[in-house]
Protein backbone atom coordinates (compact mmCIF):
# COMPACT_ATOMS: atom_id res chain seq x y z
CA UNK A 1 0.00 0.00 0.00
CA UNK A 2 1.48 3.33 -1.13
CA UNK A 3 0.84 5.98 1.54
CA UNK A 4 1.29 9.74 1.35
CA UNK A 5 1.06 11.94 4.44
CA UNK A 6 0.40 15.58 3.66
CA UNK A 7 1.90 17.44 6.60
CA UNK A 8 4.77 16.21 8.75
CA UNK A 9 4.15 18.15 11.95
CA UNK A 10 3.14 16.75 15.31
CA UNK A 11 0.27 14.63 13.97
CA UNK A 12 1.47 13.74 10.47
CA UNK A 13 5.06 13.23 11.60
CA UNK A 14 4.05 10.90 14.41
CA UNK A 15 1.71 8.98 12.10
CA UNK A 16 4.41 8.65 9.46
CA UNK A 17 7.00 7.62 12.02
CA UNK A 18 4.90 4.80 13.46
CA UNK A 19 3.93 3.53 9.99
CA UNK A 20 7.49 3.67 8.65
CA UNK A 21 8.79 1.90 11.76
CA UNK A 22 6.42 -0.96 10.87
CA UNK A 23 7.85 -1.06 7.35
CA UNK A 24 5.06 0.68 5.45
CA UNK A 25 5.68 2.49 2.15
CA UNK A 26 5.37 6.05 3.48
CA UNK A 27 6.11 9.38 1.85
CA UNK A 28 5.90 12.65 3.79
CA UNK A 29 5.17 16.10 2.41
CA UNK A 30 6.97 18.73 4.47
CA UNK A 31 8.48 22.19 4.07
CA UNK A 32 11.17 24.56 5.31
CA UNK A 33 13.75 23.61 7.91
CA UNK A 34 11.69 20.59 8.95
CA UNK A 35 11.89 19.21 5.40
CA UNK A 36 15.67 19.72 5.27
CA UNK A 37 16.17 18.06 8.66
CA UNK A 38 13.99 15.07 7.76
CA UNK A 39 15.92 14.60 4.55
CA UNK A 40 19.36 14.85 6.11
CA UNK A 41 18.89 13.24 9.54
CA UNK A 42 15.67 11.26 9.27
CA UNK A 43 12.56 11.53 11.42
CA UNK A 44 13.11 11.06 15.15
CA UNK A 45 10.11 10.39 17.38
CA UNK A 46 10.25 10.50 21.19
CA UNK A 47 7.03 8.75 22.16
CA UNK A 48 5.46 7.88 25.49
CA UNK A 49 3.75 5.07 23.59
CA UNK A 50 6.59 3.52 21.58
CA UNK A 51 9.84 4.88 23.00
CA UNK A 52 12.38 6.78 20.92
CA UNK A 53 13.23 5.80 17.36
CA UNK A 54 14.48 7.24 14.08
CA UNK A 55 13.20 6.29 10.63
CA UNK A 56 13.97 7.48 7.11
CA UNK A 57 10.79 7.89 5.06
CA UNK A 58 10.82 9.52 1.65
CA UNK A 59 10.28 13.28 2.05
CA UNK A 60 9.33 15.89 -0.54
CA UNK A 61 7.92 19.35 -0.87
CA UNK A 62 4.73 19.50 -2.92
CA UNK A 63 6.66 20.87 -5.90
CA UNK A 64 9.29 18.12 -5.69
CA UNK A 65 6.68 15.39 -5.42
CA UNK A 66 5.04 16.44 -8.68
CA UNK A 67 8.35 16.12 -10.56
CA UNK A 68 9.79 13.07 -8.75
CA UNK A 69 7.78 10.46 -10.63
CA UNK A 70 6.38 8.96 -7.43
CA UNK A 71 3.04 8.19 -9.05
CA UNK A 72 -0.39 8.19 -7.47
CA UNK A 73 -0.65 7.06 -3.83
CA UNK A 74 -3.38 4.64 -2.83
CA UNK A 75 -4.07 6.46 0.44
CA UNK A 76 -3.44 10.07 1.40
CA UNK A 77 -3.63 11.18 5.03
CA UNK A 78 -4.19 14.94 5.26
CA UNK A 79 -2.58 16.19 8.49
CA UNK A 80 -2.29 19.95 8.00
CA UNK A 81 -3.98 22.91 9.65
CA UNK A 82 -7.33 23.73 8.08
CA UNK A 83 -6.20 27.18 6.91
CA UNK A 84 -3.55 25.50 4.69
CA UNK A 85 -6.06 23.47 2.68
CA UNK A 86 -6.99 26.07 0.04
CA UNK A 87 -3.38 26.43 -1.11
CA UNK A 88 -2.85 22.64 -1.05
CA UNK A 89 -6.02 21.79 -2.97
CA UNK A 90 -4.43 22.15 -6.45
CA UNK A 91 -1.72 19.69 -5.39
CA UNK A 92 -4.31 17.17 -4.22
CA UNK A 93 -6.26 17.57 -7.45
CA UNK A 94 -3.13 16.73 -9.46
CA UNK A 95 -2.19 13.56 -7.56
CA UNK A 96 -5.58 11.92 -6.93
CA UNK A 97 -7.71 9.68 -9.12
CA UNK A 98 -11.09 7.96 -8.53
CA UNK A 99 -9.10 5.04 -7.07
CA UNK A 100 -7.35 7.17 -4.45
CA UNK A 101 -8.65 7.32 -0.87
CA UNK A 102 -8.14 10.57 1.05
CA UNK A 103 -8.42 10.50 4.85
CA UNK A 104 -8.46 13.99 6.41
CA UNK A 105 -7.31 14.03 10.04
CA UNK A 106 -7.92 17.66 10.93
CA UNK A 107 -9.30 19.30 14.04
CA UNK A 108 -12.09 20.99 12.08
CA UNK A 109 -15.38 19.11 11.63
CA UNK A 110 -16.81 18.58 8.14
CA UNK A 111 -13.66 18.94 6.04
CA UNK A 112 -14.14 15.55 4.35
CA UNK A 113 -17.41 16.52 2.73
CA UNK A 114 -15.93 19.78 1.45
CA UNK A 115 -12.87 18.05 -0.01
CA UNK A 116 -15.09 15.45 -1.67
CA UNK A 117 -16.70 18.17 -3.78
CA UNK A 118 -13.30 19.23 -5.12
CA UNK A 119 -11.54 15.88 -5.66
CA UNK A 120 -12.13 12.80 -7.82
CA UNK A 121 -10.93 10.58 -4.96
CA UNK A 122 -13.03 8.85 -2.32
CA UNK A 123 -12.76 11.23 0.64
CA UNK A 124 -13.68 9.92 4.09
CA UNK A 125 -14.14 11.82 7.30
CA UNK A 126 -11.61 11.24 10.06
CA UNK A 127 -10.17 12.41 13.35
CA UNK A 128 -7.13 11.70 15.49
CA UNK A 129 -6.57 11.70 19.23
CA UNK A 130 -2.94 12.49 19.95
CA UNK A 131 -0.84 14.99 21.86
CA UNK A 132 2.35 15.60 19.90
CA UNK A 133 4.38 18.44 18.46
CA UNK A 134 7.61 19.34 16.65
CA UNK A 135 10.34 19.77 19.28
CA UNK A 136 12.83 20.99 16.69
CA UNK A 137 13.22 20.38 12.95
CA UNK A 138 13.24 16.63 12.32
CA UNK A 139 12.16 15.71 15.87
CA UNK A 140 8.61 14.94 17.05
CA UNK A 141 7.68 14.48 20.71
CA UNK A 142 4.60 12.59 21.92
CA UNK A 143 4.42 13.18 25.70
CA UNK A 144 1.32 11.01 26.28
CA UNK A 145 0.53 7.51 25.06
CA UNK A 146 -2.85 8.19 23.45
CA UNK A 147 -2.79 7.61 19.68
CA UNK A 148 -6.15 6.88 18.10
CA UNK A 149 -7.10 7.32 14.44
CA UNK A 150 -10.76 7.01 13.39
CA UNK A 151 -12.08 7.24 9.84
CA UNK A 152 -15.05 6.17 7.77
CA UNK A 153 -17.70 7.15 5.26
CA UNK A 154 -20.31 9.79 5.93
CA UNK A 155 -24.04 9.11 5.91
CA UNK A 156 -25.36 8.56 2.38
CA UNK A 157 -21.77 8.45 1.06
CA UNK A 158 -21.16 5.47 -1.27
CA UNK A 159 -18.89 2.91 0.37
CA UNK A 160 -16.66 2.43 -2.65
CA UNK A 161 -13.39 1.79 -0.83
CA UNK A 162 -14.33 -0.39 2.15
CA UNK A 163 -11.78 -3.09 1.32
CA UNK A 164 -8.89 -0.63 1.17
CA UNK A 165 -10.05 1.12 4.34
CA UNK A 166 -10.09 -2.20 6.18
CA UNK A 167 -6.48 -2.72 5.07
CA UNK A 168 -5.61 0.75 6.36
CA UNK A 169 -7.20 -0.09 9.71
CA UNK A 170 -5.13 -3.29 9.95
CA UNK A 171 -1.92 -1.48 9.00
CA UNK A 172 -2.48 1.19 11.64
CA UNK A 173 -3.04 -1.44 14.30
CA UNK A 174 0.03 -3.40 13.22
CA UNK A 175 2.00 -0.15 13.58
CA UNK A 176 0.96 0.31 17.23
CA UNK A 177 -1.79 2.86 16.54
CA UNK A 178 -5.40 2.41 17.67
CA UNK A 179 -6.89 2.50 14.17
CA UNK A 180 -10.66 2.26 13.75
CA UNK A 181 -12.71 2.12 10.54
CA UNK A 182 -16.16 3.07 11.78
CA UNK A 183 -19.68 3.49 10.45
CA UNK A 184 -20.19 6.35 12.94
CA UNK A 185 -17.45 8.67 11.79
CA UNK A 186 -19.58 11.84 11.82
CA UNK A 187 -20.52 11.15 15.42
CA UNK A 188 -16.91 10.34 16.31
CA UNK A 189 -15.50 13.39 14.52
CA UNK A 190 -18.03 15.77 16.06
CA UNK A 191 -17.42 14.23 19.49
CA UNK A 192 -13.75 15.06 19.16
CA UNK A 193 -14.56 18.51 17.77
CA UNK A 194 -16.75 19.12 20.84
CA UNK A 195 -13.55 18.92 22.90
CA UNK A 196 -10.90 20.63 20.77
CA UNK A 197 -13.16 23.48 19.66
CA UNK A 198 -14.37 24.44 23.18
CA UNK A 199 -10.86 24.06 24.58
CA UNK A 200 -9.48 26.27 21.81
CA UNK A 201 -12.17 28.92 22.32
CA UNK A 202 -11.90 28.86 26.13
CA UNK A 203 -8.12 28.91 26.07
CA UNK A 204 -8.25 31.94 23.80
CA UNK A 205 -10.87 33.86 25.81
CA UNK A 206 -8.97 33.33 29.09
CA UNK A 207 -5.49 33.23 27.49
CA UNK A 208 -4.92 30.22 29.72
CA UNK A 209 -3.43 26.71 29.69
CA UNK A 210 -5.50 23.54 29.94
CA UNK A 211 -5.13 23.20 33.70
CA UNK A 212 -7.21 26.34 34.32
CA UNK A 213 -10.32 24.52 33.07
CA UNK A 214 -9.86 21.39 35.20
CA UNK A 215 -11.38 22.71 38.40
CA UNK A 216 -14.82 24.24 39.08
CA UNK A 217 -15.06 27.96 38.55
CA UNK A 218 -15.99 30.51 35.90
CA UNK A 219 -13.43 29.33 33.29
CA UNK A 220 -14.64 25.72 33.57
CA UNK A 221 -18.27 26.85 33.38
CA UNK A 222 -17.47 28.70 30.18
CA UNK A 223 -15.72 25.64 28.73
CA UNK A 224 -18.77 23.48 29.52
CA UNK A 225 -21.12 26.07 27.99
CA UNK A 226 -19.12 25.77 24.77
CA UNK A 227 -19.41 21.98 24.94
CA UNK A 228 -23.20 22.23 25.32
CA UNK A 229 -23.44 24.54 22.32
CA UNK A 230 -21.39 22.16 20.18
CA UNK A 231 -23.63 19.27 21.28
CA UNK A 232 -26.77 21.27 20.43
CA UNK A 233 -25.38 21.94 16.97
CA UNK A 234 -24.76 18.22 16.52
CA UNK A 235 -28.34 17.40 17.43
CA UNK A 236 -29.60 20.00 14.97
CA UNK A 237 -27.51 18.30 12.28
CA UNK A 238 -28.95 14.90 13.17
CA UNK A 239 -25.81 13.71 14.96
CA UNK A 240 -26.40 12.57 18.53
CA UNK A 241 -23.33 12.95 20.72
CA UNK A 242 -22.61 10.94 23.90
CA UNK A 243 -24.88 11.74 26.84
CA UNK A 244 -21.87 12.02 29.15
CA UNK A 245 -20.09 14.52 26.88
CA UNK A 246 -19.31 17.03 29.64
CA UNK A 247 -17.85 14.36 31.95
CA UNK A 248 -15.95 12.83 29.04
CA UNK A 249 -14.38 16.14 28.06
CA UNK A 250 -13.43 16.97 31.65
CA UNK A 251 -11.76 13.56 31.89
CA UNK A 252 -9.80 14.31 28.71
CA UNK A 253 -8.68 17.59 30.26
CA UNK A 254 -7.26 15.71 33.24
CA UNK A 255 -5.22 13.53 30.87
CA UNK A 256 -3.50 16.59 29.40
CA UNK A 257 -0.50 18.56 30.57
CA UNK A 258 -2.00 21.24 32.85
CA UNK A 259 0.57 23.74 31.58
CA UNK A 260 -0.07 22.85 27.94
CA UNK A 261 -1.88 25.18 25.55
CA UNK A 262 -3.73 24.55 22.32
CA UNK A 263 -1.89 25.02 19.05
CA UNK A 264 -4.51 27.61 18.12
CA UNK A 265 -3.66 29.75 21.15
CA UNK A 266 0.07 29.36 20.53
CA UNK A 267 -0.37 30.49 16.92
CA UNK A 268 -2.51 33.49 17.94
CA UNK A 269 0.02 34.53 20.58
CA UNK A 270 2.79 34.31 17.98
CA UNK A 271 0.84 36.39 15.47
CA UNK A 272 0.64 33.49 13.02
CA UNK A 273 -2.26 32.09 11.01
CA UNK A 274 -4.50 30.02 13.27
CA UNK A 275 -7.46 27.67 13.11
CA UNK A 276 -9.75 30.21 14.79
CA UNK A 277 -12.03 30.32 11.77
CA UNK A 278 -12.44 26.54 11.63
CA UNK A 279 -12.68 25.93 15.36
CA UNK A 280 -14.76 28.94 16.44
CA UNK A 281 -16.26 30.99 13.62
CA UNK A 282 -17.35 27.84 11.77
CA UNK A 283 -19.57 26.95 14.76
CA UNK A 284 -21.09 30.44 14.73
CA UNK A 285 -21.87 30.17 11.02
CA UNK A 286 -23.43 26.71 11.32
CA UNK A 287 -25.44 27.79 14.35
CA UNK A 288 -26.94 30.67 12.38
CA UNK A 289 -27.79 28.25 9.60
CA UNK A 290 -29.67 26.04 12.08
CA UNK A 291 -31.09 29.04 14.00
CA UNK A 292 -29.31 28.14 17.24
CA UNK A 293 -28.08 30.60 19.87
CA UNK A 294 -24.35 30.32 20.68
CA UNK A 295 -23.58 33.04 23.26
CA UNK A 296 -20.42 31.29 24.47
CA UNK A 297 -18.94 30.99 20.97
CA UNK A 298 -20.11 34.51 20.16
CA UNK A 299 -18.07 35.75 23.12
CA UNK A 300 -14.87 34.30 21.61
CA UNK A 301 -15.78 35.65 18.17
CA UNK A 302 -16.39 39.12 19.60
CA UNK A 303 -13.06 39.13 21.43
CA UNK A 304 -11.25 38.28 18.19
CA UNK A 305 -13.18 40.98 16.32
CA UNK A 306 -12.24 43.58 18.91
CA UNK A 307 -8.59 42.56 18.98
CA UNK A 308 -8.35 42.69 15.20
CA UNK A 309 -10.00 46.12 15.17
CA UNK A 310 -7.45 47.38 17.71
CA UNK A 311 -4.45 46.27 15.62
CA UNK A 312 -2.59 49.10 13.91
CA UNK A 313 -2.95 49.24 10.15
CA UNK A 314 0.13 48.07 8.21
Amino acid sequence: MKLLILGAGGTGGCLGGFLKKQGADVTLIARGEHLNALRSRGLTVHSARAGSFTVFPKVFSTEEYLTAGEGTPEVIFVCVKSYSLPQLLPFLQKITTPETVVIPLLNVFGIGGELQQALPAAVTDGCMYIYSMIERPGVIVQPTAIFRVLFGCRRQQPHRADGLLRRVEALLRDSGIDGCFTDEIEREALTKFSFVSPLGAAGYVYDAPCGVFRTPGEPQSYFLALVREAAALGRAMGIELPLDLAARNLALLHDMDPDGTTSMLRDIRAGKSSEFDGLVLRVCRLARQYRLPTPAYDRAAQKMKEENAAKPLP
